[in-house]
């Protein structure tokens, strides 16, 4: 027997007639992808965790008001996007060492390079990750968008609520001050030498 997938629309639906199962596969379409942009947007694994779980329940209990003038992702990217940010300032203070290992991620060691290779990698992976984190909102949720979600300039104005004016020129700015933080990054490390 051939199974049917069913879109957005349907499940959600098939969720707002009663059938729970329905947003169950919402759920699976979308966790993993939402997972991986929160993680860019709060700087921990662990927090973007707390953040895609608590985005899914006001999804589900907001979903009778989900007008459809954009993509479900869209709109529970925002959902998501707004409960991080709140976090985020909830928790703003002095980085921990929780905090830089949860910047560093879970990944498993790649084994096809040299070890040096790997730690120049992933050092300047994590000085990537912490220049990013030490944007303001506005501008690190712009970059995370479009460089590592791919967003287009239309969808990242629809996610933000934002004219495509606004979307461009906090994204120049958002590259500016990606670049100084890296730029001061490799002087302070020049420094240390």
């Amino acid at each position: 027997m051939k199974s049917v997938i069913l879109d957005d629309n349907e499940l959600i639906d098939a969720t707002l007639r009663g059938d729970s199962v329905a947003f169950d596969g919402l759920v699976r379409r979308y966790q993993d992808r939402l997972l991986s942009a929160v993680i860019h947007v709060s700087g921990s694994r662990v927090e973007a965790e707390d953040v895609v779980q608590e985005a899914f329940v006001q999804a589900y209990l907001k979903l009778p008001s989900f007008a459809g003038g954009s993509s479900f992702y869209t709109w529970l990217y925002r959902i998501a996007l707004n409960g991080a940010i709140s976090r985020r300032r909830k928790r703003r203070g002095g980085a921990s060492v929780e905090q830089a290992r949860d910047l560093a991620g879970n990944e498993p060691p790649d084994t096809t390079e040299p070890p040096h290779d790997r730690l120049l990698r992933h050092e300047r992976a994590a000085q990537v990750r912490l220049a990013l984190s030490a944007l303001p909102d506005e501008f690190r949720v712009v970059l995370v968008l479009r460089e590592m979600e791919g967003c287009d300039y239309d969808t990242i104005a629809q996610i933000l609520d934002l004219p495509i004016g606004t979307v461009r020129s906090r994204l120049h700015r958002a590259r500016l001050q990606l670049k100084e933080q890296l730029i001061a990054a490799l002087e302070d490390r020049a420094d240390e030498r």
